[in-house]
């Protein structure tokens, strides 16, 4: 994919290390000094948010161009994405670290989990989230995929908190059972905390992350449970989006046309 210049924001994959290495130092900004997450002794004194995907991942990044320099490039945002045929040649995806995948074996074509993304604060809008979704829909038609998934974060712990929105998705938003994950581990949490009827749609809006919702609104499916991450002090659920289901409206406003003909779609 070609990287894309909006004003002074470039959007593409990084294509050297020191650009992981920025946006790992980005990565361990958001989720450890604003998140709360707990880092390990070697993370704490490299500065990193740093695991043994990163090294086979593609890092998609925004860079502000205007704040960089030879040596030092400023990155504002990114996703970590790692397509199925390369999980396959080195040990699995991240995401099975917290759910059992085995059901998408059933699941035909290449796809893609995304994950560790994140956002400067200083940069966080509407602007942004556009272009990392141009990027994601660039690498759609680059490696023809035909389906996202991976861990998306409810902020925090306390069940309580997010107990409207968890059983919201139980209920409306699940993956059709022949390739639906399912939450495991000893962070296993159920997710129909209340009852159908008791649940407020707003209540549950509320406390729904906006990335969450983001991918509700192209499609958005969920797997069985959720999965207390206490050093990362979330709670998360494995999210899938078909391509195939993305909307026009989104298609129009987030994907710009950039996917193939055999996705243009209806809404």
């Amino acid at each position: 994919m070609d990287p894309r210049t909006v004003s002074n924001l470039t959007i593409g994959l990084a294509t050297t290390r020191e650009e992981i290495i920025r946006a790992q130092e980005l990565r361990y900004r958001v989720f450890y000094q604003d998140m709360g997450a707990s880092p390990s002794a070697s993370i704490t004194v490299l500065g990193r948010d740093y695991d043994a995907f990163d090294d086979v991942c593609d890092h998609l990044v925004v860079i502000d161009k205007a704040r960089s320099w030879p040596g030092r490039t400023c990155v504002v945002g990114t996703y970590r994405m790692l397509r199925k045929s390369v999980a396959i040649r080195h040990g699995g995806f991240y995401s099975e670290n917290e759910f059992n995948l085995g059901k998408l074996d059933h699941y035909p074509g290449e796809m893609v989990e995304l994950g560790r993304s994140c956002v400067d604060p200083q940069y966080r809008g509407k602007a942004i989230m556009q272009l990392l979704w141009q990027g994601i829909a660039e690498y759609i038609a680059a490696h023809d995929i035909s389906l996202l998934f991976g861990c998306a974060s409810f902020p925090g712990t306390d069940l309580s908190q997010m107990s409207s929105a968890l059983s919201f998705l139980h209920y409306k938003n699940r993956a059709p059972v022949d390739w639906r994950p399912k939450a495991c581990g000893p962070g296993y949490v159920a997710m129909d905390i209340l009852e159908e009827e008791q649940i407020d749609f707003r209540t549950a809006m509320r406390e729904m992350p906006a990335l969450i919702k983001g991918y509700l609104r192209v499609g958005g499916v969920i797997g069985d449970g959720a999965v207390k991450d206490n050093a990362f002090n979330t709670t998360d659920v494995c999210l899938l989006v078909e391509t195939s289901n993305i909307t026009a409206k989104y298609q129009r406003h987030f994907l710009e046309n950039k996917v193939s003909e055999r996705m243009q779609l209806t809404a």
